[in-house]
């Protein structure tokens, strides 16, 4: 647990979206899983929890290595864009009864607060998940896997979303449910704060259960 200076200094909150926000993870899942179904995969809940927050070739490389199968560079890029039209099939029902308990209220909590808000996200879907739970006007940035070079757990998505809203790193918090995210957030030098069970978002500065019941003031630290 590192001692950021007081709490005063926060200018900006960034969140991860899958999981934190809204829980497409469940989406995800069910577009690896009809995946793994075609190419004759055993594939269990189990292994589903082994993805979250991997991005899309690692991910299909664990499910490829769970049957020990292996394909040619072609057919890798044809199952990864078949997984992603499964999962933008899925997540054409997603809507505003999708966001996570809690997050309307603390999204509307910190911008009273004047905190800036980015949703930084590996997901090259986000722009349209953002859309669909309707909340583009309760945040300043989006940023995306699409944007950046190196994913999580490289810093660059935190870094770019940090620049985008002109907040130091050091005057950022991120919000994690992945333990890349974390890692991500850490290595960008910004306060980690990471949601769920604390064998996944341990190395977190501080760790909530979820969203739920979760204020501006709790979120910045202010007693």
């Amino acid at each position: 647990m590192h001692d950021h200076s007081s709490a005063g200094q926060i200018l900006a909150v960034l969140f991860d979206l899958d999981g934190v926000l809204t829980d497409t993870a469940e989406y995800h899942y069910l577009a690896w899983k009809r995946l793994a179904d075609e190419l004759g995969i055993p594939f269990t809940r189990e292994d589903g929890d082994r993805l979250r927050g991997v991005s899309r070739r690692p991910a299909l490389e664990i499910i490829l290595g769970l049957s020990g199968r292996t394909g040619s560079e072609d057919e890798m890029q044809e199952w990864m864009t078949r997984k992603n039209a499964h999962y933008q099939e899925l997540i054409t029902r997603v809507t505003p009864a999708d966001l996570l308990p809690g997050v309307a209220t603390l999204l509307n909590g910190l911008r009273k607060r004047g905190i800036k808000i980015a949703v930084a996200s590996a997901s090259k879907n986000s722009p349209e998940v953002i859309r669909r739970l309707e909340i583009e006007d309760s945040i300043d940035q989006l940023v995306h896997g699409g944007m950046v070079e190196r994913q999580k757990p490289f810093p660059d998505l935190f870094l770019r979303a940090a620049r985008e809203l002109g907040a130091e790193p050091a005057a950022c918090i991120v919000v994690e449910d992945a333990a890349a995210g974390i890692e991500a957030a850490i290595a960008a030098g910004m306060v980690s704060v990471g949601l769920g069970p604390e064998e996944r978002v341990g190395k977190a500065d501080r760790v909530f259960a979820d969203l739920e019941g979760v204020t501006a003031d709790n979120l910045l630290g202010i007693a």
